[in-house]
């Protein structure tokens, strides 16, 4: 009887450690991650009608057009795996999509050089998926980061920090920092 009781509380103790918890936490991570770029996804899809768009109205604006399919080539490139986030790969990939976004915002700066173009139906539908998009991105990002300081939380504090170098051995997740180039406020000129 007494050994049944000591097999008990000390199972109680192993699950309120983290035994189940740092798993669990690290499966959020990988699904909050793969939701992170589902959205950039969705955004790269949606820049080539936007730009096929802009190219019908705007012929001369060539290099802006060929900023933002390079800087989408280079951010649907960067691929990284929930399993290899690590600070290097977050970096490389918020660089690449941080490039996009610029590249963006000069082209929507392209819309008001032409008055027809901001007028037309297609380019209004794309601007509003795209500005729905954006909103998405940050949400998905937000929820990420969320869930990195939950599992960054149970791996190095105490009691589930013990489980975490006893039994998993699992390292703190890299969060989401904003670059230097997304710190400062875009400049718009009419």
């Amino acid at each position: 009887m007494k050994s049944t009781f000591v097999v008990l509380i000390l199972s109680l103790f192993i699950t309120s450690c983290g035994l189940q918890s740092i798993p669990t936490a690290n499966n959020a991570v990988e699904g909050s991650w793969a939701e992170v770029q589902n959205q950039y996804k969705r955004r790269a899809d949606l820049i080539p009608n936007l730009v096929n768009v802009v190219k019908g109205y705007a012929t001369h604006e060539k290099e802006t057009l060929e900023g933002v399919i390079a800087a989408r080539a280079k951010a649907t490139s960067i691929n990284v795996d929930a399993k290899d986030l690590n600070p290097e790969t977050m970096k490389k990939f918020q660089a690449a999509q941080g490039e996009l976004s610029q590249a963006l915002g000069r082209l929507m700066m392209v819309s008001e050089r032409y008055p027809d173009l901001k007028a037309n139906v297609n380019f209004q539908g794309l601007q509003v998926q795209l500005e729905g998009t954006e909103n998405r991105i940050a949400i998905a990002r937000r929820r990420y980061i969320e869930t990195v300081q939950e599992f960054n939380n149970l791996v190095t504090v105490f009691p589930t920090s013990l489980t975490n170098s006893l039994v998993h051995h699992m390292e703190k997740k890299p969060q989401f920092t904003a670059t230097e180039a997304e710190q400062k406020t875009p400049e718009v000129k009419f």
